[in-house]
């Protein structure tokens, strides 16, 4: 029998991906709740061909460097920012992902801080759980209807796009931003794809769903915060840099707009203490993922990709494609 081949695991999975890569793989895991230094991951990992991580764990070119029999990096995420891509492709390295198996989860999440904002569910069940009910009340957490708003989806990827389809349901209009209009067989009917000016104007709803680089850190800002509807509310599953949380809770504060439903931070998962202070806020612990369904497919396309790079096979998804033409 061939021997398998070594992978190194930064946190352990949920078991039907522990069963698959101990299947196919001379596993070695992080049995630890918790993210793993730098250096501890290129101890564990020195002599493993393939790295199968989480978007926690940074994956620079020091430990690349470090690890001397890597031939493969699969990522527990759709992003890979956590990842220098550079220096993984400058050694011939495929950098692997997970798109899709987590769109639906991610959509419903975004639609469950919607109506949690909209609706002050939240705040309400601090309330009750506090002893403070004391019957119906005709101006107890007023929100706001659905039915009849703009939402604006900025990135109208995947998930942007199964946002866009729920919405139809809430009978609201749809506005959204990209860089080019969805193709034909991409379109939301109703969607129409307008500049961010346009959106930020107009949208009653501006929820993010757009990947992360240099271009957009930071592209919710003091600028973008006012020129939005003073009754509007933001709605972040993407990734948290690209809001200036310092810029939000001031805007918050001076009533810009009126609420925030956040499941990603800057700096997570450290929180600025400035939004955890505000009412007008929810906050979530980065679980747009957070279905056993989409857990499970996010795991096991992970695994398959690492086999599949060290074997010849099919690769789901790679960021960096060029490493295979280059071999």
């Amino acid at each position: 029998m061939p021997q398998k081949p070594r992978l190194f695991l930064t946190r352990r999975l949920p078991r039907e991906v522990m069963e698959f890569l101990n299947h196919h793989f001379a596993l070695d895991f992080n049995d630890q709740n918790r993210v793993l230094t730098k250096s501890e991951i290129i101890d564990a990992a020195r002599d493993c061909e393939a790295l199968l991580c989480l978007l926690t764990d940074t994956i620079d070119a020091e430990v690349i460097d470090a690890l001397p029999n890597l031939r493969v990096i699969s990522n527990y995420a759709v992003g890979f920012d956590n990842i220098d891509l550079d220096a993984a492709t400058s050694r011939g390295i495929p950098v692997c992902n997970t798109p899709e198996v987590l769109t639906a989860a991610t959509a419903d999440l975004t639609w469950a801080l919607i109506l949690a904002v909209s609706r002050k569910v939240v705040e309400a069940d601090r309330f009750v759980r506090a002893g403070c009910f004391q019957g119906w009340d005709p101006l107890l957490f007023l929100g706001r209807e659905l039915s009849g708003q703009t939402l604006g989806i900025v990135g109208m990827g995947r998930i942007g796009r199964a946002v866009a389809r729920r919405a139809h349901g809430f009978d609201l209009r749809i506005l959204y931003t990209k860089r080019t209009p969805l193709a034909p067989e991409e379109s939301i009917p109703g969607a129409v794809h307008v500049d961010m000016d346009v959106l930020l104007r107009e949208a009653d709803i501006v929820s993010l769903h757009l990947p992360y680089s240099d271009q957009v850190h930071h592209l919710i800002n003091d600028q973008v915060l006012a020129a939005m509807k003073p009754q509007a509310i933001l709605i972040n599953t993407a990734r948290g840099a690209l809001v200036d949380e310092q810029a939000l809770v001031q805007s918050l504060k001076r009533s810009d707009i009126s609420g925030v439903g956040l499941d990603v931070y800057e700096y997570e998962p450290a929180v600025h203490p400035g939004l955890v202070d505000l009412d007008s806020v929810v906050l979530a612990p980065h679980m747009g993922s957070a279905t056993e369904q989409a857990r499970v497919r996010m795991g096991l396309m992970a695994a398959e990709n690492a086999l599949a790079a060290l074997t010849g096979g099919q690769v789901h998804s790679v960021a960096n494609p060029q490493v295979f033409s280059e071999t």
